[in-house]
C-alpha cells in the first residue's frame, strides 16, 4: 500500500518550480484526483441457504410484496451494480464472509451431495469466499464433497476459497480442495489486492462438527497472513472473517495492516462502517435481507483508502422487490426447489411436497424475542416436540427442552391479498432446520431420556447459569415446567486468573412440573423437591442432549446422567433417538406436523391458538437479595461475634487482675 508514481512525482516538482501557488493548488487537486483508482466491494455473509426471498409466503415476482432476499434478487442487484460501475471502468468486488450453508432447508440438499449455494455462487461470480462456522454442520468430510460437488480446486480460478487458519488433519479430504491461505487479485487499473480468511474465536467454539478438523490463534494467523501479502507488494489488504464485529475490532486494535474487514457470524446489519484505527469493517445482516456496498478510492500516492459511499451509495442496499430475478439464476434456483421438493415429499411420505405449501395459518405473529427470556415461538417448537413425542413413544413426556440458538426466527405469517394469514412449509421448516442426525438426514433428531426429578432442578440451574455466561445462543426453553429463577444468583464469584466461574445452585427459587394434558394452559402443577429420585421423561434434540452432561464434567455439582426409562446411564446417545416408522423423528417435522394439527379455525383450516400470542409464564424471573449480600452480613455477623467473644476476654482479664 505504499505505490507511489514517478509520473506524479516528477509533476509536482516541474509544477512547484514553474506554477503560481494558485496553479500549484489546483494542480495538486487535479493530480490527486488522477492518482486514485475507484474500486468497489459488494459483499454477503451468514446467507444460511436463503435462496429464496423470506417470508416465501409472500413472494410474488411480478407484484409488490414485502419478502426481502434471494439469490435471484441478489444476482441481479449486482448486475445492476456492475453495469454502472462498467460504464466508467470501475471494478467491482463480489465477497462472502461465511455461513452460506444451513439454516433453510435448501441446506439439506448438500446431504445429497449438492452442493446448491456455492454452486448459485460462483455462477454469480463471487471472487472470494470464506467458511463460516455453519459449513461445518454436516461434518467436515461432507464439507470437503461439498465443495467438490461445487467444482473444486478447480473452482478457486472463478469464487477463491479463503480460510487462512483452518487446519484440518493430515490426509484429510479438506486438504484436497484447494482452500487458500491468502489470494491475491489484480484488477483492471493495475491495482493489487491481497485477501486473507479467518474463522473466529465464538465461531469455533460454537462448531464442534468440525472435530476432527482444528483452528490455529486468529491474531497470529492474521499477522503471518498481512506479512505474506505485503511481501507481495499488495496495495490494498482485505480480511473476510467469520468472528462478529466485536472481534473484528479488535483484530483490527492487534494487527495492523488491515485495510477492510468484510465479517460476518454476529449477524449484525451494519448501516456505516465501523472504522477501527485505519481499518474499515462492514457487515450486512442475514439471510440475504441485504447487500453490503463499499465504494473506495485507493490513493496511489499515499497509499491511502478513502470512503466514497456518502457522495453516491448506501452502505447496504435491502434486496426487496424493486430487485426482479435474474432470469438465469432464479432457473438454477427453481432447479434446486424441484430437487429439495422431491427430497422432502420422500422424507414425509408425501405429506408435504412442496416448500411453498401452506402448513398452517395464522393471525399474529410468534415471535421469538425478547432475547433471553421465555417466547412464544419457543414454547411452540417445545410444546411441539413434548406432545409429538408422546404420541410417537407412548410414554408421558414430562418436559422438552430447546435451546435458542437454533430458533432461527419468529412465525411471521402472509400478509398479502394471496397470502394472509398462511404460513408456509419453507418459511417454517426453516427456523427449525439446523443439523442432520446419525441417519445422515436432515434436522437433529429428537431423543428420549430420564433424569430425576434432583437432576432436573440441576438442569433449570445449568439454564441460568448457561445464559448468563454464554449469553442468548445457550438460553434454554422448556415445555411441561414452569421455574421462578433470580439470574443474578447464578454464579457466586469468578475465581480470578483462571476466569473460573463457582455457581451458586440457587439461581432457581422454585420449580415445577405441569401435570395436565396438552399446552400448559391450567394450573395444574407439582413442586420437584431439591432431593427427588424419581425418575422423570424428558425429551430434547440431538445435539443438546449430547452437550448437557459435558457440564457436570466441568462442575461436578451440575452433574446430569442420562438415563433409560429403568434408570441405566445411557452409554451411547443413539439409542435414545426416537424412531417412528424405521426413521429418525426431527426436530422440524415435530414442528410442522405440530403445526398443521392445530386446532381448526372457521375456514376448515388449521389454524395456530392464540395460546401462542404471549408468553405463559413458564420462565418467571425474580430479583431477590443478591447472595453476596448475605455473605457480607454473614461475615458481617460472624466479625462483630469474634469483637464480642474479644472484647469479653479482655474484660475478664482485666477484672482477674483487679481481684488479684
Amino acid at each position: 500500500m505504499r505505490r507511489l508514481t514517478m509520473l506524479s512525482l516528477i509533476s509536482l516538482i516541474v509544477l512547484s518550480v514553474f506554477s503560481t501557488p494558485s496553479v500549484l493548488a489546483e494542480s495538486l487537486h487535479s493530480t490527486m484526483a488522477a492518482d486514485e483508482l475507484h474500486f468497489t466491494i459488494l459483499h454477503t455473509n451468514d446467507e444460511h441457504s436463503a435462496m429464496v426471498p423470506f417470508p416465501l409466503v409472500d413472494f410474488d415476482n411480478e407484484k409488490p410484496n414485502p419478502s426481502l432476499g434471494g439469490f435471484a434478487r441478489l444476482a441481479q442487484a449486482v448486475k445492476d451494480i456492475r453495469v454502472a460501475k462498467e460504464a466508467v471502468n470501475e471494478p467491482v468486488l463480489l465477497l462472502s464472509a461465511g455461513d452460506y450453508v444451513a439454516g433453510h432447508p435448501y441446506s439439506w440438499l448438500a446431504l445429497e451431495g449438492k452442493a446448491p449455494e456455492l454452486s448459485v455462487m460462483i455462477k454469480m461470480g463471487y471472487d472470494v469466499v470464506t467458511i463460516g462456522n455453519h459449513e461445518y454442520d454436516y461434518g467436515p468430510d461432507l464439507l470437503a464433497e461439498y465443495y467438490k460437488s461445487a467444482g473444486y480446486p478447480g473452482a478457486n480460478a472463478d469464487t477463491a476459497l479463503v480460510a487462512s487458519n483452518i487446519l484440518p488433519p493430515p490426509g484429510h479430504a479438506l486438504e484436497d480442495v484447494g482452500i487458500n491461505k491468502t489470494h491475491v487479485k489484480v484488477l483492471e487499473g493495475g491495482l493489487k489486492l491481497g485477501f486473507f480468511g479467518l474463522i473466529g474465536i465464538d465461531a469455533v467454539n460454537v462448531s464442534p462438527n468440525a472435530t476432527p478438523v482444528d483452528f490455529a490463534d486468529q491474531v497470529e494467523t492474521a499477522r503471518a497472513a498481512v506479512a505474506e501479502l505485503e511481501k507481495q507488494d499488495v496495495d490494498v489488504i482485505i480480511a473476510i472473517t467469520h468472528a462478529g464485529e466485536d472481534e473484528d475490532v479488535d483484530l483490527a486494535k492487534a494487527v495492523p495492516g488491515i485495510d477492510v474487514i468484510v465479517g460476518g457470524h454476529s449477524h449484525t446489519l451494519l448501516e456505516e462502517p465501523i472504522i477501527e484505527g485505519e481499518t474499515i469493517i462492514v457487515q450486512a445482516g442475514e439471510y440475504l435481507k441485504y447487500m453490503g456496498c463499499l465504494e473506495l478510492a485507493y490513493n496511489t500516492s499515499t497509499g491511502k483508502l478513502r470512503i466514497r459511499n456518502a457522495d453516491t451509495e448506501p452502505y447496504v442496499i435491502p434486496l426487496d422487490d424493486r430487485f426482479a430475478q435474474e432470469p438465469e439464476i432464479a432457473e438454477l434456483v427453481d432447479k434446486c426447489t424441484a430437487e429439495l421438493n422431491a427430497m422432502i415429499a420422500e422424507m414425509t411420505d408425501g405429506r408435504f411436497a412442496d416448500i411453498s405449501e401452506t402448513v398452517v395459518r395464522s393471525s399474529f405473529v410468534v415471535p421469538n424475542t425478547p432475547v433471553l427470556q421465555e417466547t412464544p415461538f419457543a414454547n411452540f417448537v417445545t410444546d411441539a416436540m413434548r406432545l409429538v413425542a408422546e404420541e410417537v413413544t407412548g410414554e408421558k413426556v414430562h418436559l422438552a427442552c430447546q435451546a435458542n440458538g437454533t430458533l432461527r426466527g419468529s412465525i411471521v405469517p402472509g400478509s398479502m391479498p394471496w397470502s394472509e394469514d398462511q404460513v408456509c412449509f419453507y418459511d417454517l421448516a426453516s427456523l427449525v432446520g439446523l443439523g442432520s442426525g446419525p441417519d445422515g438426514t436432515p434436522g437433529y433428531p429428537l431423543v428420549s431420556a430420564y433424569l430425576t426429578g434432583q437432576e432436573l432442578r440441576r438442569l433449570f440451574e445449568v439454564q441460568v447459569l448457561l445464559a448468563e455466561l454464554m449469553g442468548d445462543t445457550y438460553f434454554l426453553q422448556f415445555s411441561g415446567a414452569r421455574m421462578t429463577y433470580d439470574p443474578n444468583r447464578a454464579v457466586l464469584f469468578t475465581v480470578p486468573f483462571l476466569d473460573l466461574p463457582i455457581p451458586t445452585t440457587m439461581a432457581v427459587l422454585s420449580a415445577e412440573l405441569y401435570a395436565g394434558e396438552g399446552t400448559q394452559d391450567t394450573e395444574d402443577y407439582i413442586k420437584i423437591a431439591k432431593n427427588d429420585q424419581q425418575l422423570y421423561h424428558i425429551v430434547t434434540d440431538y445435539y443438546i442432549a449430547s452437550f448437557l452432561p459435558m457440564i457436570g464434567e466441568m462442575l461436578p455439582s451440575l452433574e446430569l446422567v442420562m438415563k433409560d426409562e429403568h434408570g441405566n446411564p445411557i452409554v451411547d446417545l443413539d439409542d435414545a433417538i426416537i424412531y417412528r416408522n424405521g426413521h429418525e423423528l426431527k426436530v422440524w417435522q415435530a414442528v410442522v406436523e405440530y403445526a398443521a394439527s392445530q386446532p381448526l379455525g372457521s375456514d376448515g383450516n388449521p389454524r395456530i391458538s392464540p395460546y401462542y400470542a404471549a408468553t405463559a409464564g413458564r420462565l418467571v424471573t425474580k430479583h431477590t437479595v443478591p447472595l453476596w449480600i448475605w455473605l457480607v452480613l454473614i461475615l458481617a455477623v460472624v466479625v462483630a461475634l469474634v469483637v464480642v467473644i474479644v472484647q469479653a476476654a479482655r474484660h475478664r482479664k482485666r477484672r482477674r487482675k483487679l481481684v488479684a
